[in-house]
Formats: structure tokens, C-alpha cells, sequence
């Protein structure tokens, strides 16, 4: 059975380090889809939810909340490098709520502000990164 090692490297450290047979992962330029022997790339990633089928069970599957960062394939070695990233399990959905009501108050205090662009894109990231977060928790 072919498949491929995927680590998510995070300054905290290794936060993934398994076998997969697919990856799904959002780059700048859409999803993008994985498979062992894919060409060797390099690619800007989006704060999103990367899917990794584990080769153990077809039905096994992890999901991943991955905050930008880029991802290189090569040689059936997929290394994602990332500001944060966490597994599903380890998500506090609870949390991820309360982030993403304080990035939305965030969000519309800046935009009435109107003079801070740089404060309305960082409540805009922060809410996108909560948002995913929730979405991957509650997988």
C-alpha cells in the first residue's frame, strides 16, 4: 500500500507525526489534494481544516486546525510548518466559542473605528482562526 509520513511542525513543537494514504489541505490558491507520489511542491497554506486519512482503517480519519503556515511535499514526505495548529481532540470547542464572540465584538469596534485597518484584518484572522477551530472540534 503506498503512503506518505505527514508531520505539522508548530514552534511548540511536533504537533502530528503519522502514515496517511490522502491529505486535504487549503492553500492560497484553493484545496488542494494529496495522494503518495504526488509532484513536489511548495505552498502557502490558509487558516483551515486539513483532513488526513490514516492508513490503518479507511475510516480513519484526523482532522487538523492549521492557522496558516506553507506545506511541502516531497518524496512522500509531507511537511506542514505552521504558526499553530491543533488536533481535533484537543480543542475546546467551549473556548473556541467565547474566541470567536471577542473577535466579532473586536471586529465591529474596529470597523466603526473605520481608521484602523490593520486592527479590522487581525479581528478578521482572529475570528477565522476561531471559527475553524470550532469547525474542527466539533467534527
Amino acid at each position: 500500500m503506498a503512503e506518505m509520513t505527514v508531520q505539522i511542525v508548530t514552534p511548540d513543537g511536533i504537533k502530528y507525526d503519522h502514515r496517511a494514504k490522502y491529505i486535504l489541505a487549503g492553500t492560497k490558491d484553493g484545496e488542494i489534494g494529496i495522494l503518495p507520489g504526488h509532484v513536489n511542491i511548495i505552498a502557502a497554506l490558509e487558516v483551515h481544516e486539513m483532513k488526513i486519512r490514516r492508513i490503518d482503517d479507511d475510516n480513519h480519519v484526523d482532522w487538523v486546525a492549521v492557522n496558516g503556515g506553507i506545506i511541502e511535499v516531497k518524496n512522500d514526505h509531507v511537511t506542514i510548518v505552521a504558526d499553530s495548529a491543533e488536533r481535533e481532540r484537543d480543542i475546546d470547542v467551549s473556548r473556541a466559542e467565547r474566541a470567536k464572540l471577542r473577535a466579532e465584538r473586536e471586529l465591529e469596534e474596529a470597523q466603526q473605528a473605520a481608521d484602523n485597518i490593520d486592527q479590522v484584518r487581525r479581528a478578521q484572522v482572529a475570528l477565522q482562526r476561531a471559527i475553524n477551530r470550532i469547525n474542527v472540534g466539533s467534527k
